[in-house]
C-alpha cells in the first residue's frame, strides 16, 4: 500500500518560542534553550507560555497586520520563510494567477477566532456594550480559513487554500492534506503544515486550569515535563511550521534540496472520550502508518512523541508506544515540548520539523526536562539528557493527537535518489 507518488519535503519556514528558522531550532533543541517564559494574559495575570519574537512586519506592511490576526502573522512569516528555504519564486501579483493557480495551502489549526472575538467582547465594554464599536474586520479575522487566507492575500497565491480543524493533531493533518492534493495531481506546490496564535486568549489558559491540566513551575524553562514523574501539565504556547512539499521529479528538475521524503501516515479517531487519549487507537494509527508505508516497527529510527507532560495523557501514548516500538532496541523515542510547550495547532509540524536534520547530522535530539520515570509511564528507549549519536536515521515517526479523540502519525524517510 506505498504512496502513489514520491513527495518530498522542499522547504521549511517556521517560528517556535525558541527560533525563528529551523537552523536555530534545532540548535535550540540540541542544546536544551528553552522558549517558555512568564506572559501577562487578561483576567489570568502571569501564566508560563512559550512566545514568539519574530519579525511581524518582515513579509507585511503594518496596515496589513493591523487589518489581519496574530496566527494570520504567523502563516505569512513561516509561508514566506518556507518559499525562500525551497527556493520557489512566485509572483505577488494576483492578475498572473496562471503562475500560482496550481499552488496550495493547507494549514491545521487548533481553535481559531477566539483572540479576537474576546478582544472586540473587551472593547465593547469599554463603550458600555454599544454594538457599533464592533469592529467590521471581525468576520474575516475570525472565519475557519484566515491564517491560510491572509498568506494567499500576501503571496498572491491563487490555487486552493483551507484550514484544517484538527485540534492538536492539525499540524500533522496540514501535512497529510497537502500531499494527498499533490497526489491527486490537484496542484504542484502543497505549502502545508500549522499555526497557532492560541496563548493570546486567556480562555485557553482559563479551561486547562479548570481541567486540572495547566503546567506548574517557579522556572519557566522547568515547566513542561514530558513523559518525568513530575509533570504536571500543559505550557500553552504559539508558533507555526510551514512545509514546502512538491512531487519528486518537479523538485529534481529543478534542483531543490530535500529534507526528506514521505513514507507513510495514518490518522484516526478514538470515539471513547472528549480528552483521555485511547491508546489502543493511537497504537492502531501508528501500525496503520507503518502499514501505508510498507514497513516494520523496528525499521523506525525516532519516534517522536505527542507527550504534551500530562499525566493521563502521557501514560495513555507511552503504553500505545510500548505496544508497538517497546521490542526494538534500535527504536529511540523523544519528545519535544519540554523546549517550547505546547504549540497546539502547530505542534505537530514544528516537532517534525525539529527532527529533519537528524537525517544529515545523526543526532537524536533529548527530551527536555525528564529526570525520572513514574511506573505507570515509562517509555522504553527514550533520549534524554544529551542528544544521542546514531549511525544512520533512516525513518523518523512523528505522532500527534489532540481532543475529541483524533490521532495522526507521519512517517518521513532519509531521502536517496
Amino acid at each position: 500500500m506505498a504512496l502513489r507518488e514520491r513527495i518530498v519535503i522542499t522547504g521549511v519556514g517556521l517560528t517556535a518560542p525558541n527560533a525563528d528558522n529551523l537552523t536555530d531550532f534545532r540548535q535550540a533543541l540540541l542544546t536544551h534553550k528553552s522558549g517558555v517564559q512568564w506572559f501577562e494574559t487578561r483576567h489570568m495575570g502571569k501564566v508560563l507560555a512559550g512566545v514568539c519574537h519574530f519579525d511581524e512586519f518582515l513579509y507585511q506592511k503594518k496596515k496589513e497586520r493591523r487589518r489581519g490576526t496574530r496566527a494570520g502573522s504567523i502563516a505569512i512569516y513561516c509561508g514566506n520563510e518556507a518559499l525562500k528555504d525551497a527556493g520557489l519564486e512566485l509572483p505577488n501579483d494576483p492578475s498572473q494567477s496562471a503562475a500560482t493557480s496550481r499552488v496550495g495551502v493547507y494549514l491545521g489549526i487548533t481553535e481559531h477566532g477566539n483572540v479576537e472575538t474576546e478582544n472586540e467582547v473587551w472593547n465593547l465594554q469599554q463603550f458600555e456594550n454599544n454594538p457599533q464599536y464592533w469592529s467590521h474586520h471581525h468576520n474575516p479575522r475570525t472565519v475557519a480559513n484566515n491564517p491560510a487566507g491572509e498568506l494567499c492575500l500576501n503571496r498572491g497565491i491563487t490555487g486552493p487554500h483551507l484550514c484544517l480543524g484538527a485540534a492538536c493533531a492539525a499540524g500533522n493533518c496540514g501535512l497529510i492534506h497537502g500531499a494527498q492534493m499533490l497526489m491527486l495531481d490537484e496542484i504542484d506546490v502543497a505549502l502545508c503544515g500549522g499555526v497557532s496564535e492560541s496563548i493570546h486568549t486567556f480562555g485557553i489558559f482559563a479551561s486547562f486550569a479548570s481541567q486540572g491540566a495547566l503546567g506548574k513551575n517557579e522556572d519557566p524553562a522547568a515547566a513542561s515535563r514530558p513523559f518525568d514523574k513530575n509533570r504536571n501539565g500543559i505550557v500553552a504556547s504559539e508558533g507555526g511550521c510551514v512545509f514546502v512539499l512538491e512531487k519528486l521529479a518537479r523538485a529534481q528538475a529543478r534542483g531543490a534540496k530535500i529534507y526528506g521524503e514521505l513514507a507513510g501516515y495514518a490518522s484516526n479517531t478514538d470515539a471513547t472520550d472528549f480528552v483521555l487519549p485511547n491508546a489502543d487507537r493511537q497504537a492502531e494509527c501508528m501500525r496503520a502508518a507503518l502499514k501505508k508505508a510498507e514497513l516494520n516497527a523496528m525499521e523506525i529510527t525516532i519516534v517522536n512523541a505527542h507527550a504534551t507532560a500530562t499525566p493521563l495523557g502521557d501514560t495513555q501514548e507511552a503504553d500505545a508506544i510500548n505496544r508497538v516500538f517497546g521490542d526494538y532496541p534500535t527504536v529511540h523515542v523523544n519528545a519535544t515540548k519540554g523546549f517550547i510547550g505546547h504549540c497546539m495547532g502547530a505542534a505537530g509540524a514544528l516537532e517534525l520539523a525539529g527532527n529533519l536534520p537528524s537525517f544529515t547530522d545523526g543526532l537524536i535530539h533529548p527530551t527536555m526536562n525528564f529526570n525520572e520515570f513514574d511506573e505507570n509511564c515509562r517509555v522504553r528507549n527514550l533520549v534524554y539528557g544529551e542528544p544521542l549519536k546514531v549511525e544512520n536515521v533512516r525513518y523518523v515517526m512523528n505522532l500527534s493527537s489532540g481532543m475529541l479523540g483524533i490521532n495522526t502519525a507521519v512517517i518521513i524517510k532519509k531521502f536517496h535518489p
